[in-house]
């Protein structure tokens, strides 16, 4: 194989195509290619972190669920407590309230029974006093003060 003027003309075009591409076009090339590489980092980096940031958020959620358990736990509880207290509140007031009704009810029913005294007590002694102006009014005789003794008893 001989060289000829192609060959040597070929070749001082492709050494001359490949200058200019490792002047001209390869730096372009490898800082595109290094910055896509440090663009990849970042993002990976940025995952990492939301990574990291989502297992704290985790963390905080899963805490602050508990900690709400625990309030809601302790809310019923005092309004449970609370429901204790209304309803013993309310027996006691329920307690007292039959109470003075009962000492009203036995007040009245004391009151009537005075009355009723009374009433008996205004009629005896109307009936005394009307026996008495009968005995009085008659001659006074042993078998008309019987008689009229026996009709006392029996209006009696």
């Amino acid at each position: 194989m001989s060289i000829n003027a192609t060959l040597v003309i070929q070749m001082v075009v492709f050494f001359a195509v490949i200058w200019i591409t490792m002047k001209y076009i390869w730096p372009v090339i490898l800082g595109a290619m290094e910055e896509r590489e440090k663009k990849i980092a970042d993002g990976l980096a940025a995952g990492d972190r939301a990574e990291k940031e989502l297992q704290t958020a985790k963390a905080k959620v899963e805490t602050l669920i508990i900690e709400a358990k625990d309030q809601a736990g302790q809310i019923k509880d005092q309004a449970n407590q609370v429901a204790t207290k209304v309803k013993d509140q309310a027996k006691n007031e329920a307690l007292a309230e039959k109470e003075r009704q009962l000492a009203a009810a036995e007040a009245e029913i004391e009151q009537q029974v005075n009355r009723a005294r009374e009433q008996l007590r205004q009629q005896v002694a109307a009936l005394a006093i009307a026996g008495t102006e009968k005995l009085i009014s008659q001659e006074i005789d042993a078998k008309k003060h019987a008689q009229l003794l026996d009709e006392l008893i029996a209006e009696i």
